[in-house]
């Protein structure tokens, strides 16, 4: 059983593969815990779902926060005996970058380029809805050819409360009609519909760049937009956490068995 591990800004993805999948689970992302803090939540949620930590045959952890790359893998030493694959340079992930400083892109957004090449070919264009909202674009062969980035949903929604001071954050819900009818759909309608406008527009002129192909959706806030996001092809909430397993798999686990 393999245990995969996603460190975003906002918040920490964690699922296990076997011959199934199981997860994702989500826990706060918090610069400022200890590794035994993260090593007792990632043995309690190991625990809770009935999974023995000794049954783990290795560990992969991708990170954007620096500050807790050490941090889970001291974690994941400590209480899980496990010394973690942390993708980054290199490590072989089976894409070959092609932007102007490759050492600049997350090993989330080469899960996501890896894990969409396999699973639905190319060319294609990933969209994750998570701290930021961020296209990448895959070419026909499985290159990762750049991106676009924009805020995430949650970010928009709490500057329109910090920045303005009859505006409030609300919960990121499908209003029925566009036009709000009180402060509270107005903003909702802003939120949902304009990023469904958002994917859609980036989306389609991606695509005509590449010449066509899929777009793939994925990340913690997908929900509220997938409806209403003409564009979107297919969801896939493990794409992230399906491409770091593959990295693992591509580098036969090394540094991350017992």
């Amino acid at each position: 059983m393999l245990l995969v591990l996603d460190v975003s800004n906002r918040q920490t993805a964690v699922a296990l593969f076997d011959a199934d999948r199981s997860g994702p689970w989500w826990i706060s992302t918090d610069p400022n815990r200890t590794a035994d803090e993260v090593g007792l939540l990632l043995e309690t949620l190991l625990r809770h779902r009935g999974v023995d930590p000794t049954r783990l045959r290795g560990a992969v952890l991708g990170s954007v926060v620096p500050a807790l790359t050490r941090t889970v893998s001291q974690a994941c030493a400590r209480y899980l005996g496990l010394e973690p694959l942390v993708v980054g340079p290199g490590v072989r992930t089976g894409v070959r970058v092609r932007t102007d400083n490759p050492r600049e892109v997350g090993p989330d957004r080469i899960a996501n380029a890896l894990a969409a090449f396999r699973r639905y070919g190319g060319p294609a264009v990933v969209v994750d809805f998570s701290s930021t909202t961020t296209f990448d674009a895959v070419s026909a062969e499985g290159d990762y050819l750049g991106s676009a980035i924009a805020p995430g949903l949650d970010m928009a929604s709490g500057a329109l409360a910090q920045r303005a001071a009859q505006l409030r954050e609300v919960e990121l819900l499908r209003p029925e009609r566009v036009i709000g009818r009180n402060t509270v759909a107005a903003i909702q309608s802003g939120l949902v519909y304009g990023f469904a406008a958002l994917v859609d527009g980036i989306a389609e002129r991606m695509k005509s760049e590449l010449g066509g192909g899929r777009v793939i959706a994925t990340g913690p806030d997908v929900g509220p937009v997938q409806a209403e996001a003409r564009s979107i092809d297919v969801v896939d909430p493990m794409l992230t956490l399906d491409g770091l397993r593959l990295i693992w798999e591509l580098n036969a686990g090394e540094g991350s068995s017992r």
